[in-house]
């Protein structure tokens, strides 16, 4: 944990987990792309699963989004979650915390979801990546666990390409938000994902995403 210019910063490996203004919602314009996609799922009372919770800062974005949502995060680093929740209110959340592997996770959960937000990485800051089973066994895991009309979204850095391919077998329209000051390439995915101009129309209607949507680069990826 250290203070830094925008707030309480939760770093792993040298990497910026989470960022937390005490008593305001998450400010980074990575996490709030991630979340925005609940916007577009039409139910009245959704489900999110968040692979790779870390301190919690995509789920309050969600949280703000969606406060009535159900809100799974899973999270198998301990020291993390004790961090989350001693300094960042993670609790004040409501979340389902789950302490475990996602892989485990994803082969005993058997309730389908509206919205999953897989944000794993391993390793430290300068050669981070997705953990080596997630495109080939993951993928097929977490389209099982999507509901019909559900969107699947993915944080990417290097591995976009790969998140993309694994994302087709899944159905449904892909879309990319290049997010302009950072490495970070977001790829959603789902039978009711709306073309890049809709999406930019439902972001621009609510007031914390329309405030990020000049930093957002929305692409069709087929």
């Amino acid at each position: 944990m250290r203070r830094g210019r925008e707030g309480l910063e939760l770093r792993v490996d040298g990497t910026l987990a989470s960022l937390h203004r005490p008593g305001q919602g998450v400010t980074g314009v990575v996490w709030w792309t991630l979340a925005a996609p609940i916007l577009l799922v039409p139910r009245r009372r959704r489900r999110v699963l968040l692979l790779g919770l870390g301190g919690g800062s995509v789920g309050r974005a969600v949280r703000a989004l969606d406060p009535a949502a159900e809100i799974v995060g899973v999270e198998r680093n301990t020291d993390v979650l004790r961090l989350a929740r001693d300094h960042l209110e993670l609790d004040r959340l409501r979340f389902e915390l789950v302490m475990g592997d996602a892989l485990e996770y994803l082969h005993h959960e058997r309730r389908r979801f509206d919205l999953i937000v897989e944000d794993l990485f391993v390793g430290p800051s300068r050669s981070v990546r997705k953990p080596d089973w997630l495109l080939d066994e993951g993928y097929p895991l977490i389209g099982r666990r999507r509901r019909a009309q559900g969107v699947v979204v993915s944080n990417t850095i290097h591995e976009m390409p790969g998140v993309v391919r694994a994302m087709r077998a899944l159905g449904g329209r892909i879309v990319s938000f290049d997010v302009r000051g950072h490495w970070n390439r977001i790829v959603a995915g789902g039978p009711g994902l709306p073309p890049p101009v809709r999406l930019r129309q439902v972001f621009r209607g609510h007031p914390s995403l329309a405030r990020i949507l000049p930093r957002l680069a929305v692409r069709s990826r087929g």
